[in-house]
């Protein structure tokens, strides 16, 4: 029989945004990097797996599996190595020079939320934190481990254990590699001197958290996504807006900048850009002159939005059908990747969908 040929999936026409390519993923995809070229993708899945994906012809190596969730990674251009994090709490490394694992670390006891590699690809960090109530206010209790953690990204050894309130949702480098920022559920960033070993600072913001009084009485919300400004005195952070349900998921979307030398906001989104939804990923343009932040539509007309650094004025935006769990840009800022999903990640027939996407886009925005 002749083979099948592979379906391209219609153009997303946009004045600012074109759709190149859309990849079908076996699972939810949670985190995604590439290659310096574009040619070759990197997703970390909700079946634990994390996957090398060929742009061209869309077929997907498993690379390595974690016991859970896989919730992030990160590609090490300079030594050709992998890092990956998951919902067991480890850290695994990938040589893709040799095709086999390096090494595994138990980074946390709970799962690891969010990682990042430092500009300099000598640091990865890690967050984690489990909410539990802590008192008749159900505030958050103390952590029951290190709730921020630095490791040499060459060898695995551990450098740094910093304290946070957990759970710690977030985490970003400067891009001079010497500051880190991590964020939690209650809206409080922490940003820790990796030189002299501590913290140099906070910020604080009620605006990324929920109280529930519907169905259960709870926290939620939290900041999802966090960016250093390229001078390395501003972070900005993402999320949801507070809500009456948090149940319900519908919150505004929301950005906010800090200085966070002075634990002073300076800047976030206007009111008549944003529609209702969680944000979950933030990230620079190369040119440093916009950035773009995405998520989860609940009600408006975007999921992913692109502002100016400087002015915080919206650019442009679009809905593009997908839930936005990461995103990065190609290394010339002319295109723009997406990780996430559609539908459920349910089995059918003893099967998961190909839930997972990968979103390309010639990106002229700015």
């Amino acid at each position: 029989m002749p083979k099948e040929k592979t379906k391209e999936p219609k153009p997303e026409h946009d004045e600012k945004l074109d759709l190149l390519k859309e990849i079908k993923v076996r699972s939810s995809a949670l985190a995604l990097d590439s290659t310096e070229d574009g040619q070759t993708f990197f997703a970390a899945c909700m079946d634990g797996g994390v996957y090398q994906i060929d742009r061209r012809s869309e077929k997907a190596e498993l690379l390595l599996k974690h016991e859970s969730y896989a919730s992030g990674l990160w590609y090490l251009r300079k030594s050709k190595v992998l890092i990956s994090s998951g919902y067991d709490g480890a850290l695994q490394w990938y040589d893709l020079n040799k095709r086999q694992p390096l090494r595994k670390v138990q980074a946390h006891k709970f799962w690891s939320w969010q990682m990042a590699v430092s500009p300099n690809e000598t640091l990865v960090a890690s967050v984690t934190g489990q909410y539990l109530a802590g008192g008749y206010k159900y505030e958050p209790a103390a952590e029951q481990e290190p709730s921020v953690r630095v490791y040499d990204s060459n060898t695995g050894r551990l450098k740094h254990s910093f304290a946070h309130v957990p759970p710690v949702l977030s985490v970003a480098f400067s891009s001079d590699s010497r500051y880190l920022a991590a964020a939690n559920m209650m809206g409080e960033i922490r940003i820790y001197d990796l030189e002299k070993g501590k913290q140099a600072g906070v910020c604080t913001t009620p605006d990324f958290t929920s109280w529930g009084i519907i169905k259960s009485h709870h926290y939620i919300g939290g900041i999802f996504a966090l960016s250093f400004s390229p001078d390395g005195n501003d972070v900005l952070a993402a999320g949801m807006g507070s809500m009456t349900d948090p149940m319900a998921g519908n919150g505004k979307q929301k950005w906010q900048r800090f200085a966070w030398r002075e634990n002073k906001k300076v800047a976030e989104i206007s009111d008549g850009d944003r529609g209702n939804g969680l944000m979950e990923t933030l990230w620079l343009h190369p040119s440093n002159k916009y950035f773009v932040m995405a998520g989860r539509l609940a009600q408006g007309s975007w999921n992913t939005a692109f502002f100016d650094a400087q002015s915080g004025k919206l650019l442009h935006s679009a809905d593009t059908k997908v839930r936005v769990t990461d995103a990065h840009f190609s290394n010339d800022g002319t295109e723009l990747f997406l990780a996430g999903a559609v539908g459920q990640q349910k089995k059918k027939d003893g099967q998961y969908p190909e839930a997972g996407r990968i979103k390309i886009y010639k990106c002229a925005v700015g």
